[in-house]
């Protein structure tokens, strides 16, 4: 396989914006977690930003080179390392479920929540003219659309993906076995019969319609979000 310099760039910042966002996504559940008593994430050391604490050697860094250099040749899956948490060690304000679903939608709020950042940055650069049409590209497809993407896929209601999680919340106990069903066959229904794309294509019309009103906000053509 060959990889040409421009090749390995864009591996490279896809990488390291996917390393990124997925230490802010996990962040997020040990953050919550930890307010809301269990102490198991911080004693395993979850309770930072620090990517070294939350990157997956195969899920974050091989899967996701692999899939940026050979795209089609190898499945575009990537994760992080999940923080272990347990209901029962959460306040007793909040019963276990409930606790169990803040902690779960923290990590796709957290994506949410470094794409605005990403956007006020965005802005301001804009603002101050130092934004130029290859930064504000760079800021949008491997920041910007990489979170929104994250923020909908952990939300699609399938085991073990935060989405899962949520749903198991939500069932009641006499559907729980949809659930079940979901823990052992959901992914492989999910991308064998392309569902997945029916979930992501939300994430794609925000994103285009997110960067085009950056874009326009700062004076910046239309052009550098391709």
């Amino acid at each position: 396989m060959d990889i040409s310099a421009d090749q390995m760039r864009v591996a490279l910042l896809s990488l390291i914006a996917f390393v990124v966002s997925v230490s802010v996504h996990e962040f997020g559940h040990a953050f919550v977690a930890d307010r809301l008593g269990d102490r198991i994430p911080r004693m395993q050391g979850r309770l930072t930003l620090s990517p070294l604490a939350h990157i997956d050697p195969i899920g974050t860094i091989l899967m996701p080179l692999l899939g940026a250099l050979a795209p089609g040749q190898f499945p575009l899956l990537a994760w992080g390392k999940p923080v272990q948490t347990n209901p029962n060690n959460y306040t007793r304000a909040l019963s276990p479920r409930t606790g169990h679903l803040l902690v779960s939608i923290a990590g796709p709020i957290m994506n949410l929540l470094l794409a605005l950042v990403v956007s006020v940055v965005f802005v301001a650069l804009g603002k101050a003219g130092v934004l130029s049409p290859s930064l504000a590209s760079a800021m949008i497809r491997y920041l910007l659309a990489l979170n929104i993407a994250l923020l909908f896929f952990n939300l699609i209601p399938v085991p073990p993906l935060d989405g899962g999680a949520i749903l198991g919340v939500v069932l009641p106990e006499s559907l729980q076995f949809i659930n079940q069903f979901l823990r052992r066959y959901g992914m492989f229904v999910l991308f064998l019969t392309g569902t997945v794309r029916i979930f992501m294509r939300p994430a794609t019309q925000l994103t285009e319609a997110w960067a085009l009103a950056l874009l326009r906000l700062v004076g910046v053509g239309a052009g550098a979000g391709a």
